[in-house]
Protein backbone atom coordinates (compact mmCIF):
# COMPACT_ATOMS: atom_id res chain seq x y z
CA UNK A 1 0.00 0.00 0.00
CA UNK A 2 1.42 3.37 -1.04
CA UNK A 3 0.50 6.45 1.03
CA UNK A 4 0.89 9.87 -0.60
CA UNK A 5 0.33 13.20 1.13
CA UNK A 6 -0.70 16.12 -1.08
CA UNK A 7 0.29 19.34 0.62
CA UNK A 8 1.14 23.02 0.28
CA UNK A 9 2.21 25.70 2.71
CA UNK A 10 0.09 28.27 0.87
CA UNK A 11 -3.68 28.24 0.56
CA UNK A 12 -5.54 28.78 -2.68
CA UNK A 13 -3.21 26.84 -5.00
CA UNK A 14 -5.72 24.08 -5.76
CA UNK A 15 -4.29 21.38 -3.52
CA UNK A 16 -7.64 19.62 -3.10
CA UNK A 17 -8.19 19.78 -6.87
CA UNK A 18 -5.02 17.72 -7.31
CA UNK A 19 -6.26 15.20 -4.73
CA UNK A 20 -9.56 14.91 -6.58
CA UNK A 21 -7.84 14.60 -9.97
CA UNK A 22 -5.64 11.78 -8.70
CA UNK A 23 -8.66 10.07 -7.14
CA UNK A 24 -10.55 10.39 -10.42
CA UNK A 25 -7.67 8.84 -12.31
CA UNK A 26 -7.30 6.01 -9.79
CA UNK A 27 -11.01 5.29 -10.08
CA UNK A 28 -10.85 5.23 -13.88
CA UNK A 29 -7.83 2.91 -13.76
CA UNK A 30 -9.42 0.55 -11.26
CA UNK A 31 -6.89 1.23 -8.49
CA UNK A 32 -8.45 0.56 -5.03
CA UNK A 33 -8.02 3.92 -3.32
CA UNK A 34 -8.71 5.60 0.01
CA UNK A 35 -8.80 9.39 0.35
CA UNK A 36 -8.11 10.74 3.84
CA UNK A 37 -9.44 14.29 4.26
CA UNK A 38 -7.21 15.90 6.89
CA UNK A 39 -8.16 19.46 5.96
CA UNK A 40 -10.67 20.86 8.50
CA UNK A 41 -12.45 22.59 5.62
CA UNK A 42 -13.38 19.10 4.35
CA UNK A 43 -13.72 20.23 0.72
CA UNK A 44 -12.54 16.87 -0.60
CA UNK A 45 -15.26 15.10 1.39
CA UNK A 46 -17.91 17.30 -0.21
CA UNK A 47 -16.56 16.92 -3.75
CA UNK A 48 -16.24 13.13 -3.37
CA UNK A 49 -20.00 12.98 -2.84
CA UNK A 50 -20.03 11.45 0.62
CA UNK A 51 -23.74 10.90 1.14
CA UNK A 52 -24.26 12.22 4.68
CA UNK A 53 -22.43 13.71 7.61
CA UNK A 54 -20.33 10.95 9.12
CA UNK A 55 -20.70 10.08 12.79
CA UNK A 56 -17.13 8.76 12.74
CA UNK A 57 -14.69 10.97 10.85
CA UNK A 58 -10.99 11.73 10.71
CA UNK A 59 -11.10 13.66 13.99
CA UNK A 60 -12.53 10.62 15.78
CA UNK A 61 -9.90 8.40 14.19
CA UNK A 62 -7.05 10.67 15.29
CA UNK A 63 -8.39 10.54 18.83
CA UNK A 64 -8.83 6.76 18.81
CA UNK A 65 -6.65 5.06 16.16
CA UNK A 66 -8.03 1.53 16.50
CA UNK A 67 -9.23 -0.95 13.90
CA UNK A 68 -12.86 -0.62 14.97
CA UNK A 69 -12.71 3.18 14.63
CA UNK A 70 -10.92 2.94 11.29
CA UNK A 71 -13.54 0.58 9.86
CA UNK A 72 -16.35 2.85 11.10
CA UNK A 73 -14.69 5.96 9.64
CA UNK A 74 -14.28 4.56 6.11
CA UNK A 75 -17.13 5.77 3.90
CA UNK A 76 -17.89 4.90 0.30
CA UNK A 77 -17.49 7.76 -2.17
CA UNK A 78 -20.44 8.60 -4.37
CA UNK A 79 -18.00 8.36 -7.30
CA UNK A 80 -17.52 4.62 -6.76
CA UNK A 81 -19.30 1.97 -8.81
CA UNK A 82 -19.97 -1.71 -8.30
CA UNK A 83 -16.53 -2.63 -9.68
CA UNK A 84 -14.55 0.50 -8.79
CA UNK A 85 -13.42 1.07 -5.20
CA UNK A 86 -12.99 4.60 -3.89
CA UNK A 87 -13.45 5.19 -0.17
CA UNK A 88 -13.10 8.28 2.01
CA UNK A 89 -12.27 9.00 5.61
CA UNK A 90 -14.35 12.17 5.88
CA UNK A 91 -12.93 15.46 7.01
CA UNK A 92 -14.25 17.40 9.97
CA UNK A 93 -13.90 20.88 11.43
CA UNK A 94 -13.19 19.13 14.74
CA UNK A 95 -9.88 17.88 13.35
CA UNK A 96 -8.49 21.39 13.88
CA UNK A 97 -8.02 20.41 17.53
CA UNK A 98 -5.14 18.19 16.35
CA UNK A 99 -3.39 20.92 14.36
CA UNK A 100 -1.12 22.21 17.12
CA UNK A 101 2.44 22.95 16.10
CA UNK A 102 3.81 21.31 19.26
CA UNK A 103 2.24 17.91 18.74
CA UNK A 104 4.27 15.07 20.21
CA UNK A 105 5.85 12.36 18.07
CA UNK A 106 3.34 9.90 19.54
CA UNK A 107 0.42 12.10 18.48
CA UNK A 108 1.86 12.53 14.99
CA UNK A 109 2.09 8.75 14.57
CA UNK A 110 -1.62 8.08 15.15
CA UNK A 111 -2.77 8.36 11.55
CA UNK A 112 -0.01 6.04 10.37
CA UNK A 113 -1.01 3.53 13.03
CA UNK A 114 -4.60 3.63 11.83
CA UNK A 115 -3.72 3.24 8.15
CA UNK A 116 -1.47 0.28 8.92
CA UNK A 117 -4.54 -1.62 10.09
CA UNK A 118 -5.85 -2.05 6.55
CA UNK A 119 -4.44 -3.58 3.39
CA UNK A 120 -7.64 -3.10 1.39
CA UNK A 121 -6.15 -0.37 -0.79
CA UNK A 122 -3.33 -0.06 -3.24
CA UNK A 123 -3.22 3.72 -2.83
CA UNK A 124 -4.00 6.13 0.01
CA UNK A 125 -4.16 9.86 -0.83
CA UNK A 126 -4.05 12.30 2.09
CA UNK A 127 -5.39 15.82 1.59
CA UNK A 128 -3.42 17.95 4.06
CA UNK A 129 -4.28 21.46 5.29
CA UNK A 130 -2.34 24.37 3.71
CA UNK A 131 -0.01 24.74 6.69
CA UNK A 132 2.71 22.83 8.52
CA UNK A 133 0.77 22.20 11.71
CA UNK A 134 0.05 18.94 13.45
CA UNK A 135 -2.38 17.66 10.83
CA UNK A 136 -0.03 18.07 7.88
CA UNK A 137 2.82 16.57 9.85
CA UNK A 138 0.58 13.63 10.84
CA UNK A 139 -0.20 13.04 7.18
CA UNK A 140 3.46 13.22 6.19
CA UNK A 141 4.59 10.90 8.99
CA UNK A 142 2.03 8.36 7.72
CA UNK A 143 3.22 8.69 4.11
CA UNK A 144 5.78 7.16 1.80
CA UNK A 145 5.73 10.14 -0.57
CA UNK A 146 4.88 13.85 -0.45
CA UNK A 147 3.49 15.74 -3.44
CA UNK A 148 3.81 19.52 -3.17
CA UNK A 149 1.25 21.62 -5.03
CA UNK A 150 2.06 25.08 -6.31
CA UNK A 151 0.89 27.50 -8.97
CA UNK A 152 3.03 29.67 -11.26
CA UNK A 153 3.19 32.77 -9.06
CA UNK A 154 5.96 34.28 -6.93
CA UNK A 155 4.55 33.58 -3.47
CA UNK A 156 3.53 30.06 -4.43
CA UNK A 157 7.04 29.30 -5.70
CA UNK A 158 8.60 30.38 -2.40
CA UNK A 159 5.98 28.35 -0.51
CA UNK A 160 6.94 25.25 -2.52
CA UNK A 161 10.55 25.77 -1.47
CA UNK A 162 9.51 26.00 2.19
CA UNK A 163 7.37 22.89 1.84
CA UNK A 164 10.20 20.80 0.40
CA UNK A 165 12.51 21.93 3.18
CA UNK A 166 9.85 21.11 5.78
CA UNK A 167 9.38 17.62 4.31
CA UNK A 168 13.13 17.04 4.43
CA UNK A 169 13.35 18.23 8.04
CA UNK A 170 10.55 15.87 9.03
CA UNK A 171 12.19 12.98 7.19
CA UNK A 172 15.44 13.56 9.08
CA UNK A 173 13.67 13.85 12.43
CA UNK A 174 10.92 11.23 12.71
CA UNK A 175 9.79 10.02 9.25
CA UNK A 176 12.72 8.18 7.64
CA UNK A 177 10.49 6.46 5.05
CA UNK A 178 9.17 9.77 3.71
CA UNK A 179 10.46 10.96 0.34
CA UNK A 180 9.40 13.92 -1.84
CA UNK A 181 7.56 12.78 -4.95
CA UNK A 182 7.92 16.27 -6.41
CA UNK A 183 6.20 19.57 -7.12
CA UNK A 184 3.14 19.68 -9.36
CA UNK A 185 2.26 23.02 -11.00
CA UNK A 186 -1.46 23.72 -11.02
CA UNK A 187 -3.55 26.28 -12.95
CA UNK A 188 -0.96 26.79 -15.66
CA UNK A 189 -1.69 29.00 -18.67
CA UNK A 190 0.78 28.48 -21.49
CA UNK A 191 0.02 31.88 -23.04
CA UNK A 192 1.01 33.71 -19.86
CA UNK A 193 4.62 34.98 -19.90
CA UNK A 194 4.51 35.14 -16.10
CA UNK A 195 3.47 31.49 -15.87
CA UNK A 196 6.19 30.39 -18.27
CA UNK A 197 8.75 32.39 -16.30
CA UNK A 198 7.69 30.89 -12.97
CA UNK A 199 7.74 27.33 -14.31
CA UNK A 200 11.27 27.97 -15.57
CA UNK A 201 12.16 29.37 -12.16
CA UNK A 202 10.83 26.22 -10.50
CA UNK A 203 12.86 24.07 -12.88
CA UNK A 204 16.00 26.05 -12.04
CA UNK A 205 15.33 25.67 -8.30
CA UNK A 206 14.22 22.06 -8.10
CA UNK A 207 15.29 20.38 -11.33
CA UNK A 208 13.74 16.93 -11.78
CA UNK A 209 11.54 17.41 -8.72
CA UNK A 210 9.24 19.56 -10.89
CA UNK A 211 6.65 17.08 -12.14
CA UNK A 212 5.31 17.08 -15.67
CA UNK A 213 2.88 17.73 -17.16
CA UNK A 214 1.60 20.93 -15.59
CA UNK A 215 -2.11 20.97 -14.78
CA UNK A 216 -3.72 23.48 -17.16
CA UNK A 217 -6.22 26.03 -15.93
CA UNK A 218 -9.56 24.77 -17.27
CA UNK A 219 -13.08 25.56 -16.07
CA UNK A 220 -14.00 21.90 -16.63
CA UNK A 221 -12.16 21.02 -13.43
CA UNK A 222 -14.23 23.41 -11.31
CA UNK A 223 -17.41 22.34 -13.09
CA UNK A 224 -16.79 18.66 -12.38
CA UNK A 225 -16.02 19.41 -8.75
CA UNK A 226 -19.13 21.56 -8.42
CA UNK A 227 -21.19 18.65 -9.69
CA UNK A 228 -19.38 16.22 -7.33
CA UNK A 229 -18.20 14.21 -10.33
CA UNK A 230 -14.79 12.82 -11.30
CA UNK A 231 -13.18 14.84 -14.07
CA UNK A 232 -12.74 11.64 -16.09
CA UNK A 233 -16.54 11.46 -16.46
CA UNK A 234 -17.00 15.14 -17.34
CA UNK A 235 -17.71 15.71 -21.05
CA UNK A 236 -15.60 17.73 -23.44
CA UNK A 237 -12.00 18.00 -24.68
CA UNK A 238 -10.88 20.17 -21.75
CA UNK A 239 -11.86 17.46 -19.27
CA UNK A 240 -10.08 14.93 -21.46
CA UNK A 241 -6.92 17.03 -21.37
CA UNK A 242 -7.10 17.26 -17.59
CA UNK A 243 -7.77 13.54 -17.29
CA UNK A 244 -4.68 12.73 -19.32
CA UNK A 245 -2.54 15.00 -17.13
CA UNK A 246 -3.80 13.36 -13.94
CA UNK A 247 -3.26 9.91 -15.48
CA UNK A 248 0.39 10.81 -16.03
CA UNK A 249 0.79 11.90 -12.42
CA UNK A 250 -0.99 8.81 -11.11
CA UNK A 251 1.35 6.63 -13.17
CA UNK A 252 4.32 8.37 -11.55
CA UNK A 253 2.80 7.88 -8.10
CA UNK A 254 2.30 4.17 -8.71
CA UNK A 255 5.83 3.74 -10.03
CA UNK A 256 7.01 4.77 -6.57
CA UNK A 257 5.07 1.86 -5.07
CA UNK A 258 7.86 -0.70 -5.28
CA UNK A 259 10.81 1.53 -6.08
CA UNK A 260 13.80 1.24 -3.73
CA UNK A 261 15.40 4.41 -2.34
CA UNK A 262 17.17 6.24 -5.15
CA UNK A 263 20.28 8.35 -5.32
CA UNK A 264 19.56 11.70 -3.74
CA UNK A 265 20.42 15.06 -5.26
CA UNK A 266 22.20 17.53 -2.98
CA UNK A 267 21.28 21.08 -3.93
CA UNK A 268 20.85 24.35 -2.08
CA UNK A 269 21.26 22.58 1.26
CA UNK A 270 18.38 20.12 0.65
CA UNK A 271 18.64 16.41 -0.05
CA UNK A 272 16.37 15.92 -3.04
CA UNK A 273 15.22 12.77 -4.73
CA UNK A 274 14.77 12.75 -8.51
CA UNK A 275 11.12 12.58 -9.52
CA UNK A 276 11.51 11.05 -12.96
CA UNK A 277 11.54 7.32 -13.56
Amino acid sequence: MLVVSVCSLKGGVGKTSIVLGLASSALAKGVPTLVVDLDPQADATLALDVAAAAEIDVATLLGNPRRKTFDAAVTRSGWATADQQLDVIPGSAESAAYDGRRSTERALSRLGQALAMSQDYRLVIIDCPPSFGGLTRSGLVASNRAMIVTEPALFSVTAADRALRAVDDLRRAIAPELQPLGVVVNRYRDRSPEHRYRVGELADMFGPLVLTPTIPERSALQQAQGASMPVHRWPGPAAGELGSAFDAHLARVLRAESRPPRRRIIAEGIDREPASA
